[in-house]
């Protein structure tokens, strides 16, 4: 009865164990769930936010796609359009090429002047430009004894001196070069003046009156002293005043209009008090200063000289130079073979 009893109470501790050590492992394994649970929700929320995330990418790969594939179709139409352009430019550029240029009718013609339009950097420019040209006996040659043998010849023989004909030309490469709006006026001058063509100033652009002033420039024969003075008080008269001079001689002067017997400097130039037929260098010198002072054009007016070759007037270049370059002009002595 004893052994029966104390093995009913044994058995009950034993179960009374069992339950409590169930319900502790019931707790931990429901905390354990919960942990699990609360996990599961994290990550279904991060799976959310990736899954999100993919979705705008995979939108922006999307978009991105779709613009390149835009940029790469205008690309492509750009090469065509520059292919074509460039196709458009050979063929004009092969029609500029082989179309003939039609250049406006020059009002002075003359197909030996060529395309040269400039001389050492001389310029034809001015609103009133004077020529002023010298036409004595000189400017038939360069040599002396040249010049001396063609003063007994004919005048035909004299208007053929190559320094005269070259000084025709140079008279014509000046007036094909005249600004459009220019007026111009052409003197010649030897121990006499005269004005060339219908009138005082003629306009740059009048055929008509360029023609006149060439045919009247043909008649004339390079005879006689060189009275510079003669010329320059001549371009004084001028009204209007000329703007710009250009000066077509080959040395200094010879002859002069002043008084120049009372002149301490001209005591020894009997050829200037009517005692001589020669002039010397030294006097030709005093004379063209003394031009100068008495009859120059004055300022306002831009000189420019173009010096023809001689023999025995060294002192030409130095004179006249001085002169150019007070007024802003210039002197030139063209190479031989211009224009």
């Amino acid at each position: 009865m004893a052994c029966g009893l104390g093995a009913v109470i044994l058995l009950f501790v034993l179960l009374k164990y069992d339950i409590g050590q169930r319900e502790f492992e019931d707790d931990t394994l429901a905390g354990e769930l919960a942990g699990l649970q609360e996990r599961e929700r994290q990550l279904n929320e991060k799976t959310k936010v990736v899954d999100q995330r993919s979705r705008e990418e995979e939108k922006l790969r999307r978009e991105l796609s779709d613009e390149i594939l835009k940029f790469t179709k205008k690309l492509a139409a750009i090469d065509r359009n520059l292919s074509s352009q460039k196709h458009k430019n050979q063929a004009l550029k092969k029609a500029i090429e082989t179309t003939p240029i039609k250049k406006p009718a020059d009002v002075v013609q003359d197909p030996s002047l060529g395309e040269e339009d400039y001389v050492l950097g001389l310029k034809v420019e001015g609103a009133r430009i004077a020529i002023l040209i010298d036409h004595s006996a000189s400017m038939t040659d360069v040599k002396l004894v040249d010049i001396i043998s063609r003063k007994t010849r004919s005048d035909a023989i004299k208007k053929k001196g190559p320094k005269w004909v070259r000084t025709k030309k140079i008279v014509r490469w000046l007036l094909a070069r005249l600004p459009d709006q220019a007026a111009v006026a052409v003197i010649v001058f030897n121990d006499q003046v005269r004005t060339l063509g219908p009138a005082q100033w003629v306009g740059g652009k009048d055929a008509k009156a360029l023609e006149k002033i060439f045919s009247d420039l043909e008649t004339l024969v390079p005879v006689g002293p060189t009275n510079l003075q003669e010329g320059l008080e001549h371009l004084n008269k001028l009204n209007p005043r000329s703007t710009d001079l250009y000066l077509i001689t080959d040395g200094l002067p010879t002859m002069g209009n002043s008084n120049y017997g009372g002149l301490v400097s001209f005591f020894k130039c009997s050829s200037l008090m009517g005692k001589s037929a020669n002039i010397s260098g030294e006097c030709r010198k005093e004379l063209f200063r003394k031009t100068l002072k008495d009859s120059g054009p004055g300022s306002g007016v831009t000189a420019n000289i173009i010096l023809l070759p001689i023999e025995g007037d060294p002192e030409a270049a130095p004179e006249y130079w001085r002169w150019s370059a007070t007024t802003g002009g210039l002197l030139i002595a063209p190479a031989e073979g211009w224009p």
